[in-house]
């Protein structure tokens, strides 16, 4: 890049199912094919986890040197992310995506960095696995048994411009763990108590190619990275409203709507419907819940609302129909004697007065792997 403006950098993503199908191998093998080319490039993290077909790929590249942080007695390693503004280079290579820095960064997940990077006019290259996706969490858990806790919004990898799935056969990465070239020993027997089961692998892999399918066919209209939203909206666009409110299980719903939404190319609405102002019918912990799951659907780009109203279903039926939504996610709570028969009583209504729309009751399986 020459000048002095550049425009925004363009985000690569090398994404796979599972530690060790080879994502930070494929990036460091294209890193040095650019670097070869004379392309200016910098790493600005890489993790090598002891990999040594990894380790000596970074032989000969430019690392910038990570920035050590105190935090409860202990020194932390993080990207130093001013480091590689101010080396501005055309190119960065940064590992692990989705990873959450260490309290005291100046941002709390490293995407939220390469964000930087890239408004800066640098490209990026970066790593992550498909289960890594906020959406995907209840999915994951619910297949795997395993909470994953460092995610990101799935809008983050819709906006990057090329996503490249790395590929192995879950044999072949059993085989890879086997043998010591993945994890040590004792952290190998870890992980095939976690998602190295031969069928987890199986599901994983499967996310992935549809994941990197979506990417794919999200672009084919244009050249750039998502489609640009026409200016005229087509008849029979697709409009979700997420039935929200204090329960846990809001949570797994907002994810529910938002991988709808996405693979519909439809709106998404999050509401919720007082019956008395300013939460006034919620105690303490309630309306802290609440407002979790607002600012939840806020960070995955869901426009939210909050409704007032004597009658929950008429109120949220008619802004509904005011908002020409074609669908309505409701969550269904775990039963109680009392509960189970006013949350039947109002889904019914629900469905009574939305006949012109599409009713889906998502069901809380929020306690399926509570063991694991």
């Amino acid at each position: 890049m020459t000048g002095t403006t550049r425009s925004r950098g363009r985000l690569k993503v090398f994404l796979g199912y599972a530690a060790g199908v080879g994502k930070t191998y494929q990036m460091l093998t294209e890193a040095r094919e650019l670097k070869e080319r004379g392309v200016d490039l910098v790493v600005g993290y890489f993790e090598a986890h002891g990999r040594q077909e990894t380790i000596a790929l970074i032989d000969g590249l430019e690392i910038v040197p990570r920035k050590t942080i105190d935090y409860r007695g202990s020194r932390f390693e993080e990207m130093d992310t001013d480091a590689v503004l101010r080396r501005l280079p055309e190119v960065a290579v940064v590992d692990e995506f989705p990873h959450t820095n260490v309290p005291g960064s100046e941002r709390l997940k490293r995407w939220e960095d390469v964000h930087v990077l890239l408004d800066a006019g640098v490209d990026v290259m970066t790593t992550m696995n498909v289960q890594h996706l906020e959406s995907l969490n209840d999915q994951i858990w619910q297949s795997a048994g395993v909470r994953v806790r460092e995610t990101i919004p799935d809008w983050v990898l819709k906006q990057a411009d090329e996503v490249v799935m790395v590929d192995l056969t879950p044999r072949a990465l059993l085989n890879r763990l086997a043998r010591g070239v993945i994890y040590a020993p004792e952290r190998a027997k870890a992980a095939l108590d976690n998602f190295f089961k031969e069928s987890t692998l199986v599901a994983l892999r499967e996310l992935a190619m549809r994941q990197a399918a979506y990417a794919v066919e999200s672009r084919l209209p244009g050249e750039g990275s998502a489609a640009p939203a026409p200016a005229v909206e087509p008849q029979g666009r697709e409009r979700l409203l997420l039935m929200i409110g204090p329960h846990p299980s809001s949570a797994a719903l907002i994810r529910r709507g938002r991988r709808v939404a996405d693979y519909l190319r439809a709106e998404c609405l999050a509401v919720y419907v007082s019956d008395t102002p300013g939460f006034q019918n919620l105690d303490e912990a309630q309306r802290e819940s609440l407002e979790r799951h607002l600012n939840f659907a806020r960070g995955l780009l869901i426009e939210t609302r909050v409704l007032e109203g004597i009658d929950t279903a008429e109120t949220m039926v008619n802004f509904a129909r005011l908002r020409e939504v074609t669908q309505i996610f409701i969550a269904r709570e775990k039963p109680t004697a009392w509960r189970s028969w006013f949350a039947a009583a109002e889904v019914q209504r629900i469905v009574n007065l939305a006949r012109d729309m599409q009713v889906t009751v998502v069901a809380d399986r929020s306690q399926r792997h509570a063991a694991s």
